[in-house]
C-alpha cells in the first residue's frame, strides 16, 4: 500500500481556471512529471480558506503525495477567496456548487488529465464535495468526505434539533474573519488593494442569513444531500471523528446511499485522520490513495470489498478535556445498519433506568447547566473542547440511572430518548445526554440530542406547545462508539438549557416529565470479534515554518454568587509564523466572552473578536494588512439582536469600516 513511483512533481502556485462568466479561480497544482503527454486523473480539494497561507502547511504533504502516485493534484481557492477572483456570497451557494461543477468539467478537458476526477477535503471541502457529487458531473469519479454532513438544518454547525447552536454566531464571527483578507500580492498582481476593497465592501452579513433560518426551509435543503441520497453516482468514502460536532454522516450516508459508498469513524476531532490531535491517528494519505487507484485508475486492490462501516469502539475512560489519546479497538461491519446490532429498550421510573414505574419529575430553567458540555467544533487549539466530568450538569437536570451492567456492552450507533412530557410555556427545549456512571459515581460524556419542543412534529415549521398538555417526543441521540465495562451504569440526563454549547429560550419554563424509554444500540458480538486494523501514518515531507511568536491559550469560567451572573471566556493567540517558500507572515488570534444570568435565559449574551493578519517583510514600508471583526449577540425573549463591525488595516492606517446590524425575531 501507498508505494510511490519515482516520478518529479512540478509545483505550480496560481494555474489559472476560467469559469464559464470569465471569472479566474486560482489553483495550486502538484504535476507528476510526464503528465502532459500521459495524462492522468486528477484530484480536486475546493475551498475558501486560502491555499497561498490558510491551509498551505496541511496541502502540501496531502497533495505532494497524491501527486507521487500518479495524480495531478489541486487545491482551488473558490470564488472570492483567497487569490482567486470574484466575490464571496455564502457557504455552498448556488454558485459555488455551479462553480466546482464547472471547475470539474474544466479539469476534466485539460491534456494533462485522462477525463477522471476525485474530490476531497474536511469541513467547508467534505461538504462541498458531497454537494457538488450530487450534481452529478460527468467526469467526478471518486468523493472523499470528512468532517461533514447529510442535512444542513439538521447536522451542521447552526441548528441541532431546531435548537440555535451556539457556534452559530461563533461561525460567523470566524467566517468573516477568514474572508476579510486580501489576495496575495505575489501572485495577483497590483491588483490585490482593489481586489480586496471590493471584498470588504461586499461582505455578506452571514450572521443575520444564519440566524433568520430558524426552520428547515429551503435556504437549508439547499445543499443537503439528505434530500436525494440517489443523485449521488460517484463512490464515497466518508471519515469523521467521534469526538466531532460531525459524528453522523458516516452512518447516514452508508446506510442510505445507492452508490459505492464505505464509512470510517474514529477517536478523532475536526482533523484530517493522519494529523488529529487525537489518536490513534492512522494513514490517511494511503488510504486516500487505495480509494482513488480503485475508482479513478480501475485498478483491482479490494477496496470495493472493505466493511462497509468501521467504527473505532472508545474505550470507558475518565472525562479529560484535553484528552490526547482515546484507547479502543477497531472493527468493520460488512452492512450497515449491522445485524450484529440489536436496540435494548431502558423504561423510566422514579430516577431509575429499565423498570417501568409511574414518576413525575419537573426540569426547571437553571442557566448554570452546561458548564462541562465541551464545544461543538474541537479543533485541537482551545484548552478544554471535549466534555468535563458530568456530576455538575447532572445535578442540574433529572437523572435516570439503570443498573449496573452485569458485563461489558458496546454500544455502536444511535441511542434514542422517547419522552412524554408537558411544559408550563408555550416554548420549550430539551436537551438529553447519556452518560456512563462509574463505580465511584462520576459521570462521563457518551452522547447527546437536542430538541426544540416547537420541532416536535417536524423542523419545517415551529408550533407552540399548549401549556399543561401532555406530548409525546422523541431525541435522537448522535452516533456512539462505546464499550460501557462491567459494574458501570447508563444515566439519561434531561434539562431545559445548555448555554453555551445552545442558546435558551427567551423566558424560563419548567417542564414536567411523566414518562420514558432509552433505547440503546448494544453490539451482540464483543471481544475480538470484527476486529480490523490501519496503519499508523507515514512520514509525511513538512512545508517550512519560522515561528515568529508563540501560540497561547486560555479559558475561565466565573460565576458571581451574589448575582448570579455566569461569564465564560476564551482566549486564543495562535502565534506568527513566517512560510520560508513564500515569505508570507500569519498571525490571527480570537476573544470571546459569553455571560449570562442564571435565572434569566434572556440575558445570554457574547462578544467574540477576531484580529487576522496578513505580511511579507520585516520593515518598515513592507506590505502590511491587518482586520478586526467585532460581533455582538444578544437575545430578548422574542428577538436576537446582532452587531458587527469589520475594520480593515494597511501598514497600520485605517482603509475600512463597516458596521451590520439587525434584529431578528425568534
Amino acid at each position: 500500500m501507498g508505494q510511490k513511483p519515482d516520478q518529479t512533481v512540478t509545483i505550480l502556485p496560481d494555474l489559472g481556471i476560467a469559469l464559464p462568466d470569465g471569472t479566474r479561480l486560482s489553483a495550486k497544482a502538484w504535476m507528476p512529471k510526464g503528465a502532459e503527454t500521459t495524462p492522468l486523473p486528477a484530484v480536486l480539494e475546493y475551498l475558501p480558506y486560502r491555499k497561498s497561507d490558510g491551509t498551505a502547511a496541511r496541502d502540501h504533504a496531502m497533495h505532494l503525495h497524491f501527486a507521487q502516485n500518479g495524480y495531478v493534484s489541486l487545491r482551488v481557492d473558490r470564488r472570492g477567496c483567497g487569490d482567486s477572483e470574484g466575490l464571496f456570497d455564502d457557504e455552498y451557494s448556488e454558485e459555488e456548487l455551479q462553480d466546482g461543477s464547472d471547475i470539474i468539467a474544466w479539469i476534466a478537458r485539460q491534456p494533462w488529465c485522462d477525463g477522471n476526477v476525485g474530490i476531497q477535503g474536511i469541513s467547508w471541502g467534505g461538504f462541498n464535495g458531497l454537494q457538488i457529487a450530487a450534481r452529478a458531473p460527468d467526469a467526478l469519479k471518486a468523493v472523499i468526505t470528512i468532517g461533514s454532513t447529510v442535512d444542513r438544518y439538521a447536522d451542521d454547525i447552526h441548528y441541532k434539533g431546531g435548537i440555535q447552536l451556539g457556534e452559530n454566531i461563533g461561525w460567523a464571527a470566524t467566517s468573516t474573519s477568514w474572508f476579510s483578507m486580501p489576495p496575495d500580492p505575489a501572485i495577483v498582481g497590483a491588483s490585490w488593494r482593489d481586489s480586496w476593497l471590493a471584498r470588504l465592501e461586499n461582505t455578506p452579513f452571514l450572521a443575520r442569513e444564519w440566524t433568520s433560518h430558524s426552520n428547515r426551509d429551503e435556504y437549508w435543503k439547499h445543499g443537503s444531500v439528505c434530500e436525494d441520497y440517489s443523485a449521488i453516482k460517484a463512490s464515497v468514502l466518508a471519515m469523521g471523528g467521534l469526538h466531532d460536532g460531525y459524528r453522523n454522516t458516516m452512518a447516514h450516508l452508508v446506510e442510505n446511499m445507492q452508490a459505492p459508498v464505505k464509512g470510517i469513524a474514529g477517536p478523532w476531532n475536526h482533523k484530517y485522520p493522519h494529523i488529529s490531535t487525537i489518536a490513534p491517528s492512522i494513514d490517511y494519505l494511503n488510504i486516500a490513495v487505495r480509494w482513488w487507484d480503485h475508482w479513478l485508475k480501475g485498478i483491482d486492490n479490494g477496496v470495493d470489498t472493505d466493511p462497509a462501516y468501521s467504527v473505532y469502539i472508545m474505550d470507558s475512560v475518565l472525562p479529560t478535556p484535553s484528552i490526547d489519546h482515546r484507547a479502543g479497538r477497531w472493527i468493520g461491519e460488512d452492512s450497515w445498519p449491522s445485524p450484529q446490532i440489536s436496540p435494548r429498550p431502558f423504561d423510566f421510573g422514579d430516577g431509575t433506568l429499565g423498570a417501568s414505574l409511574p414518576f413525575e419529575t419537573t426540569v426547571s430553567t437553571d442557566m448554570a447547566c452546561g458548564r462541562d458540555c465541551g464545544e461543538y467544533f474541537p479543533f485541537g487549539f482551545g484548552p478544554g473542547e471535549l466534555p468535563d466530568e458530568q456530576t455538575h450538569d447532572d445535578a442540574l437536570s433529572a437523572c435516570f440511572d439503570s443498573m449496573p451492567v452485569g458485563e461489558d456492552c458496546e454500544i455502536v450507533g444511535a441511542p434514542e430518548v422517547r419522552l412524554t412530557l408537558s411544559s408550563d410555556m408555550p416554548k420549550a427545549q430539551i436537551i438529553v445526554r447519556l452518560c456512563d456512571i462509574f463505580p465511584d459515581g462520576t459521570s462521563a460524556f457518551i452522547s447527546l440530542g437536542l430538541l426544540n419542543l416547537r420541532h416536535r412534529d417536524g423542523f419545517d415549521e415551529a408550533c407552540d406547545l399548549v401549556p399543561s398538555e401532555d406530548y409525546d417526543v422523541s431525541v435522537t441521540l448522535d452516533q456512539s462508539a462505546y464499550k460501557l465495562p462491567q459494574g458501570h451504569r447508563l444515566r439519561v440526563s434531561v434539562s431545559t438549557s445548555y448555554w453555551p454549547y445552545c442558546w435558551p429560550e427567551g423566558s424560563p419554563f419548567a417542564l414536567t416529565l411523566r414518562a420514558g424509554t432509552l433505547t440503546v444500540p448494544f453490539r451482540q458480538a464483543v471481544g475480538g470479534t470484527g476486529e480490523i486494523s490501519f496503519d499508523p501514518p507515514v512520514v509525511i515531507e513538512t512545508r517550512p515554518y519560522k515561528e515568529l511568536k508563540s501560540a497561547t491559550e486560555f479559558k475561565e469560567r466565573i460565576e458571581d454568587p451574589d448575582t448570579g451572573k455566569i461569564t465564560l471566556k476564551i482566549s486564543g493567540d495562535h502565534g506568527c509564523q513566517e512560510d520560508l517558500e513564500s515569505g508570507l507572515i500569519t498571525q490571527s488570534d480570537v476573544s470571546e466572552t459569553w455571560t449570562i444570568e442564571r435565572d434569566d435565559p434572556a440575558s445570554a449574551q457574547v462578544e467574540i473578536i477576531w484580529n487576522r493578519g496578513l505580511a511579507r517583510g520585516h520593515n518598515p514600508g513592507d506590505w502590511n494588512v491587518n482586520t478586526r471583526v467585532t460581533t455582538h449577540m444578544w437575545g430578548k425573549e422574542n428577538q436576537f439582536f446582532i452587531l458587527q463591525k469589520l475594520e480593515a488595516f494597511e501598514d497600520g492606517e485605517s482603509v475600512f469600516e463597516k458596521v451590520m446590524q439587525d434584529s431578528i425575531d425568534r
